[in-house]
């Protein structure tokens, strides 16, 4: 049997999510831990010209929302980008589980062949909804989730391969 676009899309969503959440949860108690300032860990960078963390958890949660809703044909939820704490972060992480939970699979019956357009700064991408998700959506989603790890990784959060990966990785 072929599998779904929504089993495609939103479980694999929501699992990463729920990782990149228990990643963020270990920077949170080790900046307690260790009596440093969080801000230093949510401000991090891997490299002065690539965003900070909290970009790259805002982008992967936007990847996350976008997709399933143009998928789905629905309006994308709207979020302020204004997180600067490991709460916060958390939160969005939380409120974009909850629309992704919101979507009824139905939604997204026959959404291989939607015609999907994206209009990033002066360029117009367009897509039928099968390579929307596997070329754009999957690809950039666990770019920047895996950048949110590395940054943390990088900045001696004891996380690992296990914590990437979630339950059953």
């Amino acid at each position: 049997m072929p599998i779904s676009m929504y089993e495609a899309s939103i479980p694999v969503l929501k699992k990463m999510l729920g990782n990149l959440a228990a990643i963020l949860g270990k920077a949170a108690d080790h900046a307690a831990c260790q009596r440093i300032e969080p801000g230093v860990f949510v401000n991090a960078r891997l490299f002065p010209d690539m965003f900070p963390l909290s970009r790259q958890v805002q982008i992967a949660t936007d990847q996350a929302k976008g997709c399933a809703a143009r998928l789905a044909g629905i309006p994308i939820p709207k979020y302020v980008d204004n997180e600067v704490t490991f709460d916060e972060l958390l939160a969005r992480i939380d409120l974009t589980v909850d629309f992704l939970d919101s979507i009824d699979p139905a939604l997204l019956a026959g959404s291989e062949e939607r015609e999907i357009v994206l209009h990033l700064h002066e360029k117009k991408l367009e897509f039928i909804g099968k390579n929307y998700l596997l070329d754009w959506v999957l690809p950039n989603f666990y770019f920047h989730v895996t950048t949110a790890y590395a940054i943390l990784r990088h900045n001696g959060i004891g996380v690992g391969k296990k914590d990437f990966l979630g339950e059953g990785g």
